[in-house]
C-alpha cells in the first residue's frame, strides 16, 4: 500500500489543503453574511453561485487545461480562490459575495479535476482501487477538518478569512513543485436526458430533487443554526456532524441495498428525513446538543440517497454504461443544488428558520411518493455489490470518476468472454424479473454546494483510460446517430 501511496503523496496533500480550504470557505460566508445582515435569499443566491460555478468549471476547465497546461491552470486556479475568500472580506456586498462564490465554485472545480488527473495517471489496474478509496478519506477529512477550524479557534473580524487565504496558497505548492508526467487532457460530459430517464425515471427524478435537498441544507443549514441562537462552534460541529453521519451510515444502508429492492431503502431514508424534519419544524429545538443530534441524523438520511440512487439506475443499465449513466446523474444533481438554495431561502424568509426543514420535508415526499409509484411499473434487477464514496464538499469532479475502479470493471483482464451489452431497458418494456446484468456508481457528495459531471468509459481491454474516456463521452453526444429503438409494447408490473 505505501509503495502504491508514496509517489502521490503531493497530490493529495494539495487535496487536503485545497478541500480545508473549501469546507472553511464554505462555512465561513453564511455565518459572516448573516452578521452583516444580508437577507436569507441572498445567503441562498451565494450557494446557488457556487454551484453555477462549479459546474461551469467542470465544463470550462479541459478547454482552458488544453490551452496552457495543468502546472499554469492549477496555479491559476489555486490563486484566484485565494484572491476571492480575501476579496470577500474586503468588499462586503450580497452583489459581489454571490459573483465571487461564484468564481470561487470555478476555480475549486478545476484545482481539483487537475489534480484528479494526476491521480487517474498514477493509478493502474492493482492500486486503483486502494488510491481510490484513500483519496476519499482525503476528501472527507480536507472538508470537515475545515470546518471544524472554526470550532476550535474563537472567531475574528479577519482571522478567518486569511487562514482560508493560506489554505488556497499552501494547495498550489505540491503540484506546482511535482515533476510528475502531465496527465492527458480532462474530459467533459454531456447531458441525454430521455436516454436517462428510458435508464430509470426514479434515478432522474430522484438526483434532481436530492440535489435540491442537499444543496439547500449545505448552503443555508448554517443560516437556520445561526437564526435559532446558535453559537459559532455548535454552528460548525453541525454542519461537520451531518456529513459525519451520512458517512457512517452510508455502508450499512449500501449492504442493505444489495439485499432488497434499493427503492425501498430510497424509501425508508426518505421516510426518515421526512420525520425529523417535522421533529425540527414542530418541537423547534433551541438545545445546541439536540440540534447537533438531529442534524446528525438528518445528515445520516440524506446524504446517503443519491449513492443509492445511482446504484439503482446502474442495475438497469449494461457493464459499459457506467459513466455514462454517473456523468449524467451528477449533472442533474447539479443543477438541484442550483434551484434548492433559492425556493428554501424563500421559506425560511417567509415563514420562520425552521423553513428549510420544511422545504426538504415537501422535496422527500415528492421523492418517496414517486419513488413507490414506480415500484409498481417494474421490477428490480440483481446487481454487484454497493460501493460507497465521501459524503463530503467538493468530491465528484469528472476525473474523480475515472479514478473510480468501476469505471474499469468491464475491461478487467480477470473477465471472461462476455456477449455484447444489452441495451438500456426502456420504461415501457416488459419486465420478467430476470437478475440483470449491471454495475453501481455511488458518487460522492459532500455537501448541497457538490456538483459535478463526468467522463470516461471503457472499450476493450486494451483501451487506455484515457482513449476509453474521450470514447464514452463521444457516445454522449447527442448529435450522434443511435440504433432504431424497438417497441417493446405495455410494461407490466414487476416483483418488489
Amino acid at each position: 500500500m505505501a509503495s502504491s501511496l508514496l509517489p502521490i503523496a503531493g497530490l493529495l496533500l494539495s487535496s487536503a489543503f485545497l478541500l480545508m480550504a473549501g469546507g472553511l470557505h464554505g462555512l465561513l460566508l453564511p455565518i459572516e453574511g448573516t452578521i452583516q445582515g444580508f437577507t436569507t435569499v441572498q445567503l441562498g443566491l451565494i450557494g446557488t453561485g457556487w454551484s453555477v460555478g462549479f459546474l461551469a468549471g467542470c465544463l470550462a476547465m479541459p478547454q482552458v487545461v488544453r490551452r496552457v497546461g495543468h502546472v499554469r491552470s492549477y496555479g491559476v486556479m489555486a490563486s484566484v480562490a485565494a484572491i476571492t475568500i480575501l476579496l470577500n472580506l474586503l468588499i462586503i456586498s450580497p452583489e459581489a459575495w454571490i459573483a465571487l462564490r461564484a468564481l470561487t465554485g470555478f476555480c475549486f472545480a478545476g484545482a481539483a479535476m487537475i489534480v484528479e488527473s494526476w491521480l487517474n495517471e498514477r493509478a493502474t489496474k492493482e492500486n486503483r482501487g486502494t488510491i481510490f478509496s484513500v483519496y476519499q478519506m482525503v476528501v472527507f477529512a480536507g472538508s470537515t477538518a475545515g470546518q471544524l477550524l472554526m470550532v476550535i479557534t474563537p472567531p475574528k473580524e479577519f482571522f478567518f478569512f486569511a487562514i482560508g487565504a493560506i489554505l488556497y496558497c499552501l494547495a498550489l505548492l505540491p503540484t506546482a513543485l511535482s515533476t510528475a508526467q502531465h496527465p492527458q487532457p480532462l474530459k467533459t460530459a454531456r447531458l441525454d436526458i430521455r436516454r436517462l430517464y428510458r435508464n430509470s425515471p426514479v434515478a432522474v427524478v430522484g438526483c434532481f430533487l436530492i440535489g435540491t435537498v442537499n444543496g439547500a441544507f449545505g448552503t443555508l443549514g448554517a443560516v437556520y443554526a445561526q437564526r435559532i441562537g446558535m453559537p459559532i462552534p455548535t454552528i460548525a460541529l453541525l454542519m461537520a456532524g451531518a456529513v459525519l453521519g451520512g458517512s457512517l451510515i452510508q455502508f450499512p444502508l449500501g449492504r442493505l441495498s444489495d439485499r432488497m429492492d434499493r427503492r425501498k431503502v430510497l424509501v425508508g431514508v426518505c421516510g426518515g428525513a421526512i420525520a425529523i424534519a417535522l421533529i425540527i419544524v414542530i418541537l423547534q429545538p433551541r438545545t445546541p446538543e439536540l440540534v447537533i443530534g438531529l442534524a446528525v441524523l438528518f445528515g445520516a438520511m440524506i446524504y446517503p440517497q443519491y449513492a443509492i440512487t445511482v446504484a439503482h439506475a446502474n442495475d438497469f443499465a449494461a457493464p459499459d454504461e457506467f459513466v455514462k449513466i454517473a456523468g449524467g446523474l451528477l449533472l442533474l444533481l447539479g443543477f438541484g443544488t442550483m434551484v434548492g438554495p433559492i425556493i428554501a431561502a424563500q421559506a425560511m424568509q417567509s415563514f420562520m428558520p425552521e423553513g428549510l426543514f420544511a422545504f426538504t420535508a415537501f422535496a422527500h415526499v415528492l421523492l418517496g411518493a414517486y419513488t413507490l409509484f414506480r415500484m409498481t411499473q417494474r421490477g428490480a434487477p440483481q446487481g454487484p455489490a454497493f460501493r460507497g464514496v465521501s459524503v463530503a464538499k467538493g468530491g465528484a469532479t469528472p476525473e474523480s470518476v475515472v479514478l473510480d475502479p468501476r469505471a474499469g470493471e468491464a475491461t478487467s483482464d480477470d473477465a471472461g468472454p462476455a456477449g455484447p451489452p444489452e441495451p438500456m431497458e426502456d420504461d415501457d418494456a416488459a419486465d420478467d424479473g430476470s437478475p440483470a446484468e449491471a454495475t453501481h456508481f455511488q458518487a460522492a457528495v459532500t455537501d448541497p454546494l457538490t456538483t459535478a459531471e463526468v467522463v470516461a468509459g471503457t472499450a476493450d481491454a486494451t483501451t487506455t483510460p484515457a482513449d476509453a474516456a474521450d470514447n464514452a463521452a463521444a457516445s454522449l453526444d447527442p448529435t450522434a446517430t443511435s440504433e432504431p429503438e424497438e417497441d417493446e409494447g405495455p410494461a407490466k408490473p414487476g416483483p418488489g
